[in-house]
């Protein structure tokens, strides 16, 4: 469904990394968390760099079954971004840090579906986006 950027560590962090950036050094942190679908390839859920979080495209899967919860397109956005959620939250982050979101799409119809969803998980300051049908 998404994968995002997010600036998302919290303050005594920061400075910590930041001290650490600021001497030259990259402070690289894999963030996995068993509240998302593990990776079923060579990749993480997410990776911390300094001061911004990567997060791997979320699509659908339910973390326990490893299974789309149903073919209904609002209840697959809503697990989608159920899961970007939990890896957000195990980052010490939230959906109020994301910068920049990409939404894809096998049927652009569902445009207007997916967004009646993700208006509820993105309810204060809002990301970039961008969104395509694949």
């Amino acid at each position: 469904m998404s994968d995002s950027n997010a600036r998302t560590v919290p303050t005594a962090k920061r400075q910590k990394m930041a001290a650490g950036a600021a001497a030259g050094k990259v402070i690289r942190k894999i963030i996995s968390t068993a509240r998302a679908p593990s990776a079923i390839g060579p990749y993480n859920q997410a990776v911390q760099v300094n001061e911004t979080l990567y997060i791997s495209g979320q699509i659908g899967l339910n973390p326990e079954t490893m299974e789309f919860p149903s073919g209904d397109t609002e209840e697959q956005t809503r697990q989608a971004l159920t899961n970007m959620g939990a890896i957000l939250e195990e980052a010490g982050s939230s959906f109020k840090n994301v910068v920049k979101v990409t939404v894809l799409l096998d049927d652009i119809n569902d445009f207007t579906r997916v967004n009646d969803v993700y208006k509820t998980f993105f309810t204060d300051k809002q990301p970039a986006r961008a969104a395509y049908q694949v």
